[in-house]
């Protein structure tokens, strides 16, 4: 009978996002719909697209897995979640404004019309895709916790885990479909089934667990200390781990790509200041309640399970919401990071070797289609050895942060150049790969920063470098100019590309 309840409230709740989708699909629309939904929509949807995307279902395993094995420090996702909100001000109106005048469909799409340089636009693309597979893969196996607890016994993690990869996949033909609309539309529905069921959930256990002897003062005191200077990671992993968060956040495809999706920069603000109470609400139940809950008997052995430990407390119907919760989260991160890599690969790699821009939206179905065929044969095949994998992911987040310098300074600095972007990212990335392989967790030498961290150093002296000593021609100060001017001038009306602007693309 649990079991029932388990898994029948996962088909109910799987129905009820179809039926949702089915009733708001739309035919037609070329490629630029497909990529960014017409940049139609306001502000409720863009904050539960962002928020969605930004909280994959991991967040109630590993993260939550990580407040219960080693105490406050499990906060920096909930402060490194502020300050990318706060990013998300001032990224707002430039990226939207040049959105909507050149058509600008993905991240590397406006790195490539900012630096006026197919290479910046490839090599962007390159290390968004290389960099977010192996979280796909990781997101789509993720799932196995759901239908293994939702099974109450009677399905293993090692037959769970393809359960959850098939269910994922059948959820992506509606990603393949409808695009980045589907995406927004149903990360709404998601959104409040992760982030509101689960934060009242969150605060539900976490009163039964305070009232019922499992009190933070019943916590190994350890548990409330960060980092310091004598520590085994050293005085400066902490902030090393919250700065690579927020930059880093902005640097991923999937989260980029939610600016382009909003009908106006305003929209996009009030977005920000609308996520940040929940991010900060639901991130400080989650994490106390994995401080909590690590003094039940189990978590300390398994802590990634301390969310369905704890739910186990409220009988079937908690632990069906809870399975929910991470079903919803990984639905909105998966889907939204298989449309921003197909959508990236079809429109700044293949439309670039090819010389052509992506007008159809088949050209994008078609390579979503054969993202989420890759990620699937690889999550089915490391399905019960995904040591390599992780350590993969792990390299790969290091590496994703080096598009910040070219992201940001690209924004907010008129003097950068596609030399020094090229340059830096590359620098950045084989430089991160390797420290990260070497130093796993931080570098002693450096007082605890991480990989990424150090080798970001390196990529914005490269960048820097480039930009003073590789001088670039009037007429290139001249495009880049107009461009930065252009965001003083009136916000309605905009253009679109030229065609000398676009081939620069």
């Amino acid at each position: 009978m649990n079991m029932l309840i388990g898994y029948g409230g996962i088909a109910l709740f799987l129905a009820f996002i179809v039926f949702v989708l089915e009733r708001t699909r739309r035919k037609g629309g070329g490629f630029s719909d497909y990529a960014t939904a017409g940049r139609s929509f306001g502000p409720f949807y863009s904050t539960m697209a962002f928020i969605n995307t930004w909280l994959p279902g991991t967040i109630f395993i590993s993260f939550a897995g990580y407040a219960a094995a080693a105490g406050v420090v499990g906060f920096y996702f909930v402060l490194y979640s502020l300050l990318a909100v706060v990013l998300m001000i001032f990224l707002a109106k430039p990226v939207h404004l040049w959105g909507k005048r050149f058509d600008l469909r993905t991240q590397a799409d406006l790195l490539g019309l900012r630096y006026g340089s197919k290479t910046v636009r490839v090599v962007a693309a390159l290390i968004g895709i290389v960099a977010s597979f192996p979280w796909l893969v990781l997101g789509m196996q993720s799932l196995t916790f759901v239908f293994s607890y939702l099974s109450f016994g009677r399905v293993p993690a090692s037959t769970a885990v393809y359960i959850g990869i098939a269910v994922i996949v059948v959820r992506q033909l509606w990603t393949i479909r409808m695009g980045a609309r589907g995406i927004i539309i149903s990360d709404m529905v998601q959104g409040i089934v992760a982030y509101g069921i689960g934060a009242l959930l969150a605060a539900g256990l976490l009163t039964w667990l305070l009232t019922n002897g499992h009190g933070f003062d019943q916590v190994d005191p350890s548990f409330f200390t960060l980092p310091g200077p004598d520590s085994a990671v050293g005085g400066l992993y902490f902030f090393s781990i919250v700065i690579t968060g927020a930059l880093g956040g902005w640097s991923w495809p999937d989260i980029f790509v939610r600016l382009f999706t909003s009908n106006s920069a305003e929209t996009i603000k009030k977005s920000a200041v609308q996520a940040a109470p929940i991010v900060f609400v639901f991130g400080s139940l989650v994490v106390l309640l994995a401080i909590a809950a690590s003094t039940l008997p189990g978590v300390s052995e398994a802590p990634d399970a301390v969310w369905f430990i704890a739910a186990d407390i409220g009988g079937p119907i908690v632990m069906t919401l809870a399975g929910l919760c991470v079903l919803a989260g990984t639905m909105g991160n998966v889907g939204a990071n298989l449309q921003a890599l197909g959508t990236q690969t079809a429109n700044d790699i293949v439309a670039v070797v090819t010389d052509t821009r992506a007008e159809s939206r088949r050209s994008g179905q078609i390579a979503v289609a054969v993202m989420a065929a890759a990620a699937a044969a690889f999550a089915a095949a490391t399905a019960n050895s995904s040591t390599h994998l992780v350590m993969l992911a792990l390299i790969s987040y290091q590496g994703i942060v080096q598009l910040a310098p070219t992201i940001f300074f690209g924004i907010f600095w008129r003097r950068g150049n596609a030399s020094g972007a090229v340059a830096g990212m590359v620098t950045g990335f084989v430089t991160a790969a390797v420290l990260q392989w070497l130093y796993p967790t931080s570098i002693p030498e450096l007082g605890g920063l991480t990989a990424g961290v150090a080798a970001l150093v390196v990529n914005a002296g490269v960048y820097v470098a480039c930009a003073y000593f590789i001088p670039s021609s009037v007429a290139e100060r001249a495009r880049v100019d107009d461009l930065f001017d252009s965001l003083s001038g009136p916000v309605a009306g905009a253009e679109p590309a030229t065609t000398s602007e676009s081939s620069l693309r």
